[in-house]
């Protein structure tokens, strides 16, 4: 059980392609976010598509890895955990964010 604690799993597509940086000391970032889409019928039996957008960070060899094989509109699985942080924007306010930090990145659906 100790492995299911603060996880989480995503399947998805890619909506744009990865931000990628080295950072001080050659340690390999990187950001990006993953859409994914349910379908149902509301009450009037219409078809609706509900969309929401999840943005990950990965760190170190699976950023490197992030760098060299995902692009935007790739379907991938992604497992990682959830992480918050909170900065200062240049208007001086205060934001946070909520982000998914990866542990590990499945490519699926057809080659590019």
């Amino acid at each position: 059980m100790k492995n299911l604690r603060n996880s989480v799993q995503i399947i998805g597509y890619v909506g744009n392609a990865p931000e990628v940086r080295e950072l001080n000391g050659g340690k390999m970032m990187a950001r990006f976010s993953v859409a994914t889409h349910e379908f149902y019928k509301n009450a009037a039996g219409e078809k609706v598509e509900n969309t929401t957008w999840h943005n990950f960070v990965a760190w170190g060899t699976t950023a490197k890895y992030i760098s060299q094989y995902v692009a935007k509109g790739r379907e991938i699985a992604v497992e990682g955990k959830l992480t918050n942080r909170s900065y200062e924007d240049k208007n001086g306010e205060k934001r946070n964010v909520t982000e998914i930090e990866v542990n590990n990145v499945l490519l699926l659906g057809k080659k590019d």
